[in-house]
């Protein structure tokens, strides 16, 4: 069901993370907002490192800005959250979160794990993902243009009808591993290489 969190526990909770994280844990506590129910909620610019925030519901809630460096959010629901300029997610895990509709532009997520997540329609234009495993995530629709993939994970990942347009050290051999690319744009030098190599994967699956 979850739970509820009032706005002043919310605030003492965070200020002892930030205690916690400025004495490296010798002092504070470390924020435990696991199955918090915090849907629209507003943390601009909040550290939040390393904070255990996995099953939460941040549906539509604004976190422009927020930091969450190596923060445990496995199913959390982020629907439609909105993480515009400067979001740092840099070593999170996301595994099964459900990321649909969510804005997470320029934000930095090097390293972070995406795994079986919902990506459905979400922004991540000019998103830094070096690095990031999105294996079996579903990226339909969603828009990684001009995005950094260098080394990221796509094994099984669902590329159906997403904008790949622009996306920097993205490679056939990453491709290669997606289950569908159909509909989905992608560069021209990329396209003809999968239609030499996995055409399969062009076509509308099955």
């Amino acid at each position: 069901m979850g739970r509820k969190i009032s706005i002043a526990d919310l605030r003492k909770i965070h200020e002892d993370h930030k205690v916690w994280l400025k004495t490296v844990g010798a002092e504070g506590s470390c924020a435990d907002l696991s199955e918090a129910k915090l849907s629209g909620v507003k943390l601009s610019k909040v550290n939040l490192s390393k904070a255990d925030l996995s099953g939460s519901d941040f549906s539509s809630a604004n976190l422009w800005g927020i930091i969450l460096k190596s923060t445990n959010l496995k199913g959390a629901n982020l629907r439609g959250t909105y993480l515009l300029h400067g979001a740092n997610l840099t070593g999170a895990d996301l595994s099964n979160a459900d990321l649909t509709k969510a804005n997470l532009s320029k934000a930095e997520l090097g390293g972070v794990k995406l795994i079986k997540a919902n990506l459905y329609k979400a922004k991540l234009s000019e998103a830094n993902l070096s690095g990031a495993d999105l294996s079996e995530a579903d990226l339909s629709k969603t828009k990684l243009n001009k995005a950094k993939l260098s080394k990221v994970n796509l094994q099984n990942a669902c590329l159906r009808g997403t904008d790949l347009k622009g996306a920097a050290d993205l490679t056939i051999e990453q491709l290669s591993e997606v289950n569908t690319l159909y509909k989905s744009k992608i560069d021209a030098e990329l396209v003809e290489q999968i239609k030499e190599k996995h055409p399969h994967l062009l076509e509308k699956p099955k």
